[in-house]
């Protein structure tokens, strides 16, 4: 296995620029912002430097690393606990039934609830992996390094974890969902209302949004045909969510109108699953298919390997693995199996 993952460093600023002009709007975590990068960046280089057991407001970034060409791939990134600098609003999707006697007739109409529900959830997000790489598993790589990140520093993030889906974006670069909703209170076009909020945070959207419940039958039907659906893109994304145990449960994203999944931390697949165990040896004599992570924070790396289970618990690795993540034998790694 020639990629693995690792913590981002100060000097991957350009490969996220880079990626970042290929993502085709809409992906708020990864702005072709060379500033706000940087902001981001600088704030993982601290949430790795910090080394007690607090929940705090943090970020991480992990990098997609080619291991023979050095050349970075994709990215990922881990919100430990959001809603605190900023709220995190989504909207709540929910039914309101009234009856009239005289007609004879329920009528229930299906209505948008300005929400901060999710305030002080762990996120995963920011997943974006170069156009030339998408083969191999390399997206199921970046998504589940994450589950064992959080599984190897389970008291650095909370008890509830979401992941936002991007929305449907038309051919032009425009939201249905925001023209035909908040658009109208904005006077704003999605792609800058977007760009500034990756850019300056949520804070306008407290100011400007309409605080009372929206109706959807007052939205255009192209604003309604989008709402809690996933871009094209994405859908891949949904169904690898809903293998780990995540769920939607009528959240979607204020902007563009895409689906938030979430679940319970220790209820996801592979944090559930994953097992801690020594290596006694390396070699290539076989063994599972299985995701394979080792070391703290910084140090920390994740690749596809072999795993060999040993009677007294310990296990093999292959020597591809082990080079990649630097692991010798006495030293102990976190595995699950490849899906």
């Amino acid at each position: 296995m020639t990629f693995r993952i690792r913590a981002a460093r100060e000097d991957d600023l350009q490969h996220l620029y880079e990626m970042a002009k290929l993502t085709g709007g809409g992906f708020t975590n990864l702005p072709p912002d060379r500033r706000a990068l940087r902001a981001k960046l600088d704030r993982s280089h601290s949430a790795f430097a910090r080394d007690d057991a607090a929940i705090l407001d943090e970020l991480f970034v992990l990098i997609l690393e080619n291991t023979r060409t050095g050349d970075v791939r994709g990215t990922c990134q881990i919100f430990t606990m959001v809603g605190q600098r900023h709220p995190f609003y989504s909207y709540r999707i929910g039914t309101l039934s009234q009856h009239s006697e005289q007609l004879g007739r329920t009528f229930k109409a299906e209505m948008l609830s300005l929400t901060t529900d999710l305030e002080g959830s762990t996120e995963v997000g920011g997943l974006f992996l170069h156009p030339g790489e998408r083969a191999g598993g390399l997206g199921m790589l970046l998504a589940r390094s994450r589950y064992l990140f959080i599984r190897a520093h389970r008291a650095r993030f909370a008890d509830r974890i979401l992941a936002e889906l991007r929305g449907i974006i038309d051919e032009t670069g425009g939201s249905p969902f925001w023209d035909g909703l908040a658009g109208r209170f904005f006077g704003m076009h999605f792609q800058d209302a977007d760009q500034f909020n990756a850019v300056h945070g949520h804070q306008f959207i407290a100011d400007l949004f309409p605080k009372h419940p929206i109706y959807t039958a007052m939205l255009s039907d192209n604003a309604r045909a989008v709402i809690g659906m996933p871009h094209p893109s994405g859908r891949a994304a949904m169904r690898m969510l809903e293998n780990e145990g995540f769920s939607f449960d009528k959240y979607i994203d204020i902007f563009d109108g895409g689906p938030t999944m979430n679940a319970r931390t220790d209820d996801v697949r592979t944090i559930r699953d994953t097992v801690t165990s020594r290596v006694t040896a390396i070699d290539d004599d076989g063994g599972d298919a299985a995701l394979i992570a080792t070391g703290h924070l910084t140090e920390f790396r994740c690749c596809y390997g072999n795993v060999r289970r040993i009677d007294d618990g310990t296990v093999v690795i292959d020597r591809a693995a082990a080079t990649a993540l630097g692991v010798k034998p006495d030293d102990e790694v976190h595995h699950v199996g490849r899906i």
